[in-house]
């Protein structure tokens, strides 16, 4: 890779050559291979193609590199293209979900998925994907929760900056690498009523608070793009907002990179009532600092009359020209533009890949209830296995999947026909979990009144998940929780698996399993983690990243809420409250007709040991540092995800209940004890207050070190 000095050099030395087409082409971006961009292309007019290849693809390598040669080899300066794919979580080999992956409260896990998927992609010719997604989401109908990391922004903040790592490494131009696009910058998680490109409202102390971090944290990593979100941003579009683009991640913290829009957001400046027309649209992405247009070509057809009109200024395309052109040296596709085209078969789908995969779906499990049901074995022998989900390779991948192949996925169903002592008889009961037909349930009930226990997979499609896929509401699917009731009605131990792209509410459903474990959409090695957790070759590990609601009406429902002046102390009845307006005594923030808290809160799981926290102390100097000790009082080894949370009790600007501010897994052997130490520096105790200046206030300070948000190991701290 050029040295930072050489790359401005020849950057300012292309400018000065460009002609205003070939600028403004650089800026353009396309989809698909048509023939007809070749000539495009050798004109210098279009500076980078999405989806051009992938893994179905035969030629990959060689379509890309078709394309790339025109661009460096056939238009007049030989300016490489940047060849950019949808890799979410995995291009042949499938990682978890990105939720799932946040469950593993292990960023290790996201880091060596996201280089896997980076192997895999530049070896087929891809350069840049669209990922990490870091949308703080509150409100699980929004489809997109499966792309992102959850409700908190440290836990979102540490699981991106991993994927950016992970995509990149030290150095994004070496040829297993690519560069990372940051999205959906920004506020999108919190579309109104959890509707995908919905309007949204966040007070700046809240966006800088919550929803910034994330990206900030990915910018501080390396990320070398970022991506303009869909939605309205306080009135004003984020594809066009200047305050967000310009203001904050360009001169605030300093970004280099280049801005992409997202689909067609430029154009959709339009429809959102922000521009009348192409043209204006054109002007406020240029303005507001949207460096490439993603498909439209609002740029490509307005730029050259508004600069003549003087209302669009030269500098805004030489910057946004040199951020393109910075990137695509920092990948190095000035040296190495081509792909190697052997390459491919080797680095896909192998061992190591797939042990990466299988490790991230196993910490992704969060194990939800136990009555001592799990682990199976030495107990049962006949194990009915009952479910469409049991055996549904597509849908085990989750959304978002571009590349990964049905043939590829191991399913729980083929995972646990290999477990030796398992005699396993098996009936979907449901021929989709989104059917409502009761026709295969005779079936089901014969194989399950035959067995020792029975493992019934519940859950979503991946086609429910996902982009433009909202649900109003959360329950199971089809005649699923129907289904459920026969089989419980056998009297056998039932232990219920889900798989899904979001929490759900889950209803009875909890009353009739003796277990409940839940596997997100696990990719394409789920099926041998799945087996491994029942069977107690491993045990679950995970944590919820986001908080479950027992019904849709708490939406939203997230731990790291602000108190009100009646908050509800304790838990009162539901039901009608007692007092009157006239004598108010147990008027409190809830609700008459369900429970206030979550089903189970951020942070919650189970393993197959148990924990106990004692001993804690606080020490107040520079820094704070916190100490706890634990100890694992099970029979069995186990991983506990320590967590640390904060509350400023009295500020300037009123405060959270609780914020997590660190974590650590640790892993201890039966009766083994260890001490965790947690250092807070003075900076993540900061918020911002007033005309949204970041600032560390002096008082009181409650801290808990637990397994979740609503438990824990009390202290407290005065910072003076």
């Amino acid at each position: 890779m050029l040295s930072t000095k050489e790359q401005e050099r020849r950057i300012g030395q292309l400018l000065r050559s460009m002609t205003l087409a070939e600028k403004i082409g650089q800026l353009w971006q396309l989809t698909g291979c048509k023939a007809s961009y070749k000539k495009l292309i050798r004109k210098g007019q279009l500076g980078s193609l999405l989806n051009l290849t992938g893994s179905r693809d035969a030629h990959a390598g060689r379509i890309a590199n078709e394309f790339q040669r025109v661009a460096v080899e056939e238009s007049r300066l030989g300016i490489p293209l940047i060849l950019g794919r949808d890799v979410i979580h995995g291009f042949r080999t499938i990682l978890p979900i990105p939720l799932a992956q946040a469950s593993s409260f292990d960023p290790s896990v996201a880091e060596e998925g996201a280089a896997v998927a980076a192997r895999e992609a530049r070896a087929h010719g891809i350069h840049w994907t669209f990922a990490p997604m870091v949308d703080i989401s509150r409100d699980p109908r929004w489809g997109r929760v499966a792309e992102g990391c959850g409700e908190d922004p440290v836990l979102t903040s540490r699981m991106g900056a991993a994927m950016v790592r992970g995509f990149q490494g030290g150095r994004p131009d070496k040829p297993d690498r690519v560069g990372a696009c940051v999205k959906h910058y920004v506020g999108y998680g919190a579309a109104e009523g959890g509707r995908d490109y919905n309007t949204t409202w966040i007070p700046e102390g809240l966006l800088r608070d919550v929803y910034l971090p994330p990206f900030h944290a990915c910018v501080k990593a390396g990320a070398v793009t970022v991506m303009s979100a869909f939605n309205n941003l306080n009135g004003v579009p984020t594809s066009g907002n200047e305050w967000t683009l310009r203001q904050i991640l360009k001169e605030e913290w300093g970004f280099d990179g280049f801005v992409v829009s997202d689909w067609a957001s430029i154009q959709e400046l339009i429809p959102h009532g922000y521009c009348a027309d192409k043209r204006e649209a054109a002007l406020a992405g240029l303005r507001a600092g949207v460096d490439m247009e993603m498909l439209t070509d609002c740029y490509r057809e307005n730029a050259e009359s508004l600069l003549r009109s003087g209302k669009l200024k030269m500098a805004w395309i030489d910057e946004a020209v040199s951020r393109v052109l910075r990137i695509k040296m920092r990948l190095g596709l000035f040296e190495n533009p081509y792909t190697d085209e052997g390459r491919a078969a080797e680095v896909t789908l192998s061992d190591e890949n797939r042990a990466v995969a299988r490790r991230a779906a196993l910490e992704g499990c969060v194990l939800l209830k136990n009555d001592g049901l799990l682990p199976l074995a030495g107990k049962i022998r006949k194990l009915a296995v009952i479910g469409p989900l049991a055996d549904a390779p597509v849908d085990q991948m989750g959304c978002w999947v571009m590349d990964g192949q049905e043939q590829d996925t191991v399913t729980p169903l083929a995972a646990l026909r290999k477990v030796p002592g398992l005699d396993i008889r098996y009936a979907p009961g449901l021929a989709s979990a989104r059917e409502n037909g009761t026709r295969l349930f005779g079936r089901a009930r014969k194989v399950a009144r035959a067995a020792d226990a029975v493992v019934i997979f519940l859950g979503e499609e991946a086609v429910m998940s996902g982009e433009a896929h909202s649900r109003a509401f959360l329950g199971l699917p089809g005649a699923q929780q129907q289904l459920l009731r026969e089989i419980a009605a056998a009297g056998r131990p039932l232990v219920v698996v889900v798989m899904a792209g979001r929490p759900l509410e889950l209803g009875p459903l909890l009353e009739h399993a003796g277990a409940l474990l839940w596997a997100w959409h696990p990719g394409t090695m789920g099926g041998p983690a799945i087996a491994d957790l029942l069977t107690g070759k491993a045990s679950p590990s995970g944590r919820l990243p986001m908080s479950f609601p027992s019904t849709v009406g708490q939406i939203p429902v997230y731990y790291n809420k602000m108190n009100t002046g009646r908050p509800q102390e304790t838990l009162r009845p539901v039901g009608l409250p007692i007092g009157t307006p006239l004598d108010p005594s147990d008027f409190t923030t809830s609700y008459i007709d369900a429970e206030q808290r979550p089903l189970f809160p951020f942070g919650f799981g189970l393993t197959y040991t148990t924990f106990q926290y004692s001993g804690l102390k606080v020490t107040c100097g520079r820094d704070v540092v916190v100490r706890c000790c634990i100890r694992n009082t099970g029979r069995r080894a186990g991983t506990e995800v320590v967590q640390l949370y904060v509350r400023d009790v009295a500020a300037s600007r009123t405060r959270p209940i609780r914020e997590l501010k660190d974590f650590q897994r640790v892993t201890l052997k039966p009766g083994a004890s260890a001490e965790v130490e947690f250092r807070l520096v003075r900076d993540q105790l900061a918020f911002h207050g007033v005309g949204g200046r970041r600032v560390v206030e002096p008082g009181l300070f409650k801290v808990w070190v637990g397994p979740h948000a609503e438990q824990g190991q009390e202290g407290q701290f005065t910072l003076r």
